[in-house]
């Protein structure tokens, strides 16, 4: 497939997007990550069949959509609202629109998309089959950021480790990536600078990047920086490590004090199928994160970590595990597909079994 750029404007706001396939193919709606874009998707857009309809949006913030701010106390609501309101664009989805999901579902057909989510995009995506049941035909989980939020939680539950989620949100973030972020660096020298970050974080192998690496790494570039969007806003805390939560920008968006979804989850209906794909070898999502301070602490790399007892790394993978399995218990269904030597890209490093888990969900045979 090759993708043509469009820019609409919905739920108020400026967003553009990547489209491929005819209007009236069978949907796919790709949800990018954090400091990513829709041409993140470009790699596997080359790979899917032309019978979809491939809508891919730059989420506000990102790509060449709007800077609008994000409100972090409405989680990634703000992402999903965005993203609901180009459901309803007939020029985008022809049979995802209301008024055609409606009849689709009297006729006894579908027409509502596979939504795909990567990373960040896996909790909006969550959030938009929270919010709108009766417009998402399946989940395409990949790498998806806990039901509980990022870092904080100390089990499967997702319990608080403190009572203000200390250690999670924007003042978590390197200072230096954010500074090397907002000025363009495209260089590799710095263990900070978005290539090496890039290379080191988003894949297990940099060689899978391939000739597409310049193009990744625009995608990474295009993140906007500052308090409203990337990382946000943070209030100092009295628990280690001094930082929380603010109520501004997509790190705070994605602190457990703001987005906590795993009962809504659990309870939504209709029930449309999930399946979960990640890799064994990825250190963004994991029980061992490179990114949560606390396991950061367990290592020695972030001083005066108060131990395991007070503040465990989060079980990230467990997490998400136990909530499917009660997603599960409660009329769904579930497929947790891991990839041995793969990291936090699967899409990306594993194409061809990433493309089999997305036919699977569209019913599209494989060309």
């Amino acid at each position: 497939m090759q993708s043509e750029q469009r820019v609409v404007t919905a739920n108020g706001t400026t967003q553009a997007l990547r489209v491929a396939g005819p209007p009236d193919g069978t949907p796919v709606l790709l949800i990018h990550g954090n400091c990513s874009s829709s041409l993140f998707w470009e790699p596997l857009l080359r790979r899917l069949p032309p019978t979809l309809r491939v809508v891919a949006p730059d989420l506000r913030g990102y790509g060449d959509s709007a800077t609008a701010p994000v409100d972090a106390t409405r989680g990634l609501r703000d992402f999903a609202d965005d993203i609901a309101a180009l459901l309803d664009d007939p020029t985008l989805f022809a049979s995802a629109s209301a008024s055609a999901t409606a009849t689709a579902t009297a006729t006894g057909g579908s027409g509502r998309p596979v939504v795909v989510g990567h990373s960040l995009g896996g909790g909006v995506a969550m959030r938009l089959l929270v919010d709108h049941p009766h417009r998402v035909g399946a989940l395409l989980l990949a790498a998806p950021v806990s039901p509980y939020g990022f870092g904080g939680t100390r089990d499967l539950t997702g319990t608080p480790t403190t009572p203000d989620f200390a250690g999670t949100g924007a003042g978590t973030a390197n200072a230096d990536f954010v500074a090397r972020l907002a000025a363009g660096d495209r260089g590799a020298d710095a263990p900070a600078s978005p290539r090496a970050v890039l290379r080191a974080t988003y894949v297990a192998d940099p060689a899978v990047l391939g000739t597409d690496e310049e193009l990744l790494l625009d995608s990474v570039l295009s993140t906007a920086t500052g308090d409203d969007n990337y990382p946000g806003t943070a209030v100092p805390s009295a628990n280690w490590p001094g930082t929380a939560p603010g109520e501004r920008g997509v790190l705070n968006a994605l602190a457990p004090t703001w987005f906590r979804l795993a009962d809504e989850l659990v309870a939504v209906a209709p029930k449309p199928p999930v399946t979960w794909v990640r890799g064994d070898a990825d250190v963004i999502v994991s029980d061992t994160s490179l990114f949560d301070l606390a396991y950061l602490g367990s290592l020695g790399v972030v001083p005066g970590w108060p131990g395991e007892e007070s503040c465990p790394p989060q079980p990230m993978i467990g997490q998400t595990r136990a909530v499917l399995q009660r997603y599960a218990a409660a009329g769904g269904a579930y497929r947790e597909v891991v990839l041995p030597g793969c990291g936090h890209s699967p899409h990306l490093e594993r194409p061809a079994e990433f493309v089999a888990e997305l036919l699977a969900l569209t019913g599209v045979p494989a060309v």
